[in-house]
């Protein structure tokens, strides 16, 4: 098929990546935290962690979770907002040759307990303020295991004695929980897990590329969640296309180890993971907004560094134009206003450029397809009101009912096919047979209409989606 989106890519974007130079994402990670040891890679409540003691902390908890006897790919769910907590146990259980299972700290408990049985997860890393969802289901699931985080675990010693103290009696954010401890069930508190992991030496990862990463539930019309199985291939592609296609506008920063992107989206959802993984390879850091919903907060957080890159959705941007002190902050180092998760509307768009001198740059993807199919280019000056074009290795068709793909012009459903698009839903047989057409593009459920330089723009939709906590699924 012709590509006719090359032509409209930015001078230095490549037209494909190689995932193949990474045997899995464990060895991307270890890669990155050998060579940025003494940098910085998160920053949480002015508490910072560096790549080295993500690296130690990551390893530690990773040699806890090979010795409960876990088997290779077993699924571990993680149920954390953002907080130092998430990127330790994301490497540790991809260190460890374990699959993430990402799970919305939000959830009910009817949510928690079929994405736990879906999955087959054994254990879990939960934050305290949700463990009295978890008691509720937890006998009715696979898991066995449990480790359970307070908010100031990883935020030094006093400061995050008080905060732990201040979430638990002051601001009373943990509900009573009584967690069942029948048939074997054990629960260690995460700071526990690292100091027994500390004594015992991380088995390295026999993961391969076609190994399994994350099982990423995403939405559906039915009410219950599927499963995205994404491989280690997915997540380094998507991980590397992010990278070809962010680095023209990030390259005005220098040293990328010095760039700061905001995490302000939950770290759950796939957008922002990919962002995150996006910061681990570059080496740059994160400041962790554990509830960006309070704004106030948020804005005084932007205030005390510089920024490069701000990642939101429609509503969070907008949230954030509401406030007057928001105007006041200094964007001269601003690289990217990237939009995802949701559509972006005009309006916000136009207000965002007037007030911080930023393009809101809109995107378009699915946990299917490991955040970013389609992306306008970051160095744009003008907000397009389309998705933009398909990443580095990825082709988009629009192709009708049957399958076939349509004249260039005409609107019909957007397929996607590429790296990064997930290999089917865990188990299940039927959805995956509709999912693909033969030729091996994913239908979307999106219509849309490509231009003649390559850009997409969505028109309708074909399935009706639903929304979990602010985004469509």
């Amino acid at each position: 098929m012709e590509k006719i989106w090359l032509k409209s890519y930015p001078p230095g974007v490549p037209h494909d990546v190689q995932p193949e130079q990474y045997r899995s994402v464990a060895h991307l990670l270890e890669e990155s935290f050998r060579k940025h040891a003494s940098s910085p890679f998160s920053v949480c409540m002015d508490q910072w962690m560096t790549y080295g003691e993500l690296d130690r902390r990551s390893a530690a908890l990773g040699a806890y979770l090979q010795s409960l006897g876990l088997e290779p790919g077993a699924r571990v769910a993680i149920m954390l907002p953002n907080i130092p907590q998430f990127g330790v146990t994301m490497a540790a259980v991809l260190r460890a040759g374990y699959t993430c299972v990402n799970v919305n700290p939000l959830y009910t408990a009817r949510e928690l307990e079929h994405q736990l049985k879906d999955s087959g997860a054994t254990a879990i890393v939960i934050l305290e303020n949700f463990a009295h969802t978890l008691a509720e289901v937890i006998d009715h699931t696979a898991v066995k295991h449990v480790v359970m985080a307070s908010m100031g675990d990883l935020l030094g010693f006093w400061f995050g004695k008080w905060i732990t103290f201040a979430v638990r009696h002051l601001a009373k954010m943990v509900p009573a929980y009584d967690l069942p401890l029948s048939n074997g069930r054990k629960v260690v508190t995460f700071k526990k897990a690292l100091s027994l992991g500390e004594h015992k030496s991380l088995a390295p990862s026999q993961a391969t590329l076609d190994s399994i990463a994350f099982l990423q539930y995403t939405g559906g019309t039915t009410g219950l969640s599927k499963g995205a199985v994404l491989t280690h291939r997915n997540i380094v592609a998507a991980t590397l296309q992010a990278e070809a296609w962010f680095t023209p506008a990030l390259s005005k920063v220098g040293d990328l180890s010095k760039a700061n992107s905001i995490a302000a989206l939950p770290l759950y959802h796939i957008f922002a993971l990919t962002l995150c993984l996006l910061a681990i390879r570059q080496g740059s850091s994160l400041t962790l907004i554990p509830n960006p919903r309070d704004i106030p907060k948020f804005v005084a957080e932007l205030k005390k560094r510089p920024f490069h890159m701000l990642p939101a959705v429609n509503t969070l941007f907008n949230a954030l134009l509401q406030n007057p002190q928001f105007k006041t902050l200094d964007f001269s180092h601003l690289c990217v206003s990237q939009a995802g998760g949701m559509a972006a509307s005009e309006g916000t768009a136009k207000q965002l450029q007037k007030v911080t001198g930023s393009t809101m740059i809109e995107g378009w993807g699915m946990s299917e397809t490991c955040a970013i199919g389609t992306n306008n280019p970051v160095i744009s000056t003008t907000f397009s009101g389309n998705i933009g074009l398909p990443l580095p290795g990825i082709d988009i068709a629009i192709k009708d009912d049957e399958g076939n793909s349509l004249p260039q012009g005409e609107s019909g459903e957007i397929c996607i096919r590429g790296p990064n698009v997930m290999v089917g839903y865990y188990n299940q047989p039927e959805e995956n047979a509709k999912a693909f057409t033969p030729d091996g593009f994913m239908r979307t459920g999106d219509i849309g209409i490509m231009d003649p330089q390559g850009y997409t723009r969505i028109i309708d939709r074909k399935k009706d989606m639903i929304l979990v906590s602010g985004f469509n699924v």
